[in-house]
């Protein structure tokens, strides 16, 4: 089993490499664009602001390289949300491969932003990479910004309303919790990823 994990700049990457070779994964680390296209499964982390991460990849080739790629790709937390269109986050024109665009979480009492924290999932559908996994299940978030539930939800989770938490179109898969800190559930759906093919 092969992952390369997309160098972007953020501090998880070292624990979501960790992650992926517990489960027997070689997990490589790289901004190399021949190295991404050559990968058997690519993640794309992210961490910080939408605008940032894009000027990074588009400044890297990454941006037009990506919505190319044919295997196997799993956008977490930001890296999810870069595969929409645009981001209200500093009006961000993002990817472009999925259709949609996110929107600023709404601060409420007893619901800050971030969201902050461990959440369950709900409203699932039947999908590869979420074998195993029931809908009730807690998975660790944190964020700001979120893309409304759609027909790209697999599964949603309620923060005031309800909103994507894992997306799918195609080879391109979304989680907008972080898998790697998510105990057993985050390691059973990083293998549910690494057995794509």
């Amino acid at each position: 089993m092969e992952a390369l994990i997309i160098d972007s700049g953020g501090a998880n990457l070292a624990s979501l490499q960790f992650a992926l070779e517990r489960l027997g994964a070689r997990a490589a680390v790289s901004c190399d664009a021949r190295e991404i296209a050559g990968a058997a499964r690519v993640v794309l982390p992210g961490v910080g602001s939408a605008a940032d991460a894009m000027q990074r990849l588009r400044r890297s080739g990454l941006a037009e390289l990506l919505p190319t790629l044919r295997q196997p790709v799993l956008g977490i937390c930001l890296g999810m949300q870069l595969l929409f269109e645009r981001s209200a986050e500093g009006a961000t024109e993002c990817l472009g491969i999925l259709p949609g665009t996110v929107r600023r979480l709404q601060a409420a009492r007893g619901r800050p932003v971030p969201h902050m924290g461990w959440n369950q999932l709900s409203d699932s559908r039947r999908d590869p990479l979420l074998e195993g996994i029931e809908p009730g299940e807690y998975f660790y978030f944190v964020h700001s910004y979120a893309v409304p539930a759609s027909e790209l939800t697999l599964a949603g989770v309620q923060y005031g309303e309800s909103i994507s938490a894992v997306v799918r179109r195609g080879n391109f898969w979304g989680t907008q919790f972080h898998p790697e800190r998510s105990a057993s559930a985050g390691a059973r759906l990083l293998g549910n990823f690494l057995g794509l093919t």
